[in-house]
């Protein structure tokens, strides 16, 4: 799935016009981990990281209209949309940064599932600083988004440009790369959620081996991409979290054996994904999980920078 460049700071390539009304609709993209390795802790609490950031078609969708004042709604009543959403958060920097007032009505199409390791409060969060410029009709200043992205979450930043990318320091890091992994996503859900902070107080660092921290880059940029993430790339938060919960253990064998070329936890999970050449076997491998788990094939995004 190819999008285009993002033409100037304010736009954003999957949005669309209301028709009869005034506002748009932008698409808000999730993300998957290929790789999460974790490096050292940090003093600001955070963990120093390396992953390769895949953003994918399963999106949310977000609504602008214009409005005196500022409200955010969202189809999942579950969803906190007062002060401590990652949208109102942004909204709110965005606002005190260049001056303008707060306003705007926001309503979010939640199809993302939340605390499954996909980033979909992060890229939100991205999405909507770049709906409000729109709305609001300003043109920030270079860099602008990056710094409130920095400041709102660790891997906000990267669903600002979206695609591929190798990130590094706590996911804030960004080296853009071009195009995007071949294959047909599977997304395998549990009921469940994993939280993160839980998953990273839990993680067992081992520092031997962390003097090159370029792995996930070398594979990405071999040959054979998924071949060499399956050979040498793992997801450091996997042990920790599979012991809490073996189930997840288990969808990611399941994975292994239905043939995909590289299967994993997302993130922190709870969701496991699996890249297959071959679409068939992912719809096949869907099959086996159907009535158990939730379930989504996608396609990986890819960009030209």
């Amino acid at each position: 799935m190819i999008l285009p460049d993002l033409p100037t700071p304010i736009s954003y390539p999957l949005s669309r016009p209301l028709p009869k009304e005034a506002g748009f609709v932008m698409e808000s993209p999730a993300k998957i981990n290929l790789g999460l390795r974790i490096l050292g802790h940090r003093d600001d609490g955070y963990h120093d990281i390396e992953t390769i950031f895949q953003e994918i078609s399963l999106t949310d969708s977000m609504e602008f209209r214009p409005s005196g004042d500022f409200r955010l709604t969202c189809t999942d009543e579950t969803l906190d949309c007062g002060k401590g959403n990652l949208i109102t958060i942004a909204a709110n920097k965005l606002a005190q940064t260049t001056g303008h007032l707060l306003q705007g009505k926001v309503h979010l199409f939640k199809r993302i599932p939340m605390g499954a390791g996909f980033g979909g409060g992060s890229g939100n969060a991205a999405v909507a600083l770049h709906g409000l410029c729109r709305l609001w009709d300003i043109r920030p200043a270079p860099g602008l988004l990056e710094q409130l992205t920095g400041e709102v979450g660790a891997d906000c930043s990267f669903f600002l440009q979206g695609g591929l990318a190798h990130a590094t320091g706590r996911g804030e890091r960004l080296e853009w790369l071009d195009g995007a992994v071949s294959g047909t996503i599977l997304l395998v859900i549990p009921a469940f959620p994993v939280q993160t902070a839980w998953a990273y107080e839990n993680v067992q660092i081992l520092l031997t081996n962390r003097e090159k921290n370029s792995i996930l880059k070398d594979c990405i940029n071999s040959s054979n991409p998924l071949r060499a993430l399956a050979n040498r790339a793992t997801n450091d938060l996997e042990p920790g979290v599979f012991r809490r919960f073996p189930e997840l253990r288990d969808i990611k064998s399941e994975l292994q054996s239905s043939k995909a070329d590289l299967a994993g936890l997302s993130g922190s999970g709870s969701a496991l994904f699996g890249i297959y050449q071959d679409r068939s076997l992912a719809e096949l491998a869907a099959q086996r999980f159907h009535g158990r788990y939730r379930t989504f094939i996608c396609s990986p995004i890819a960009r030209q920078r």
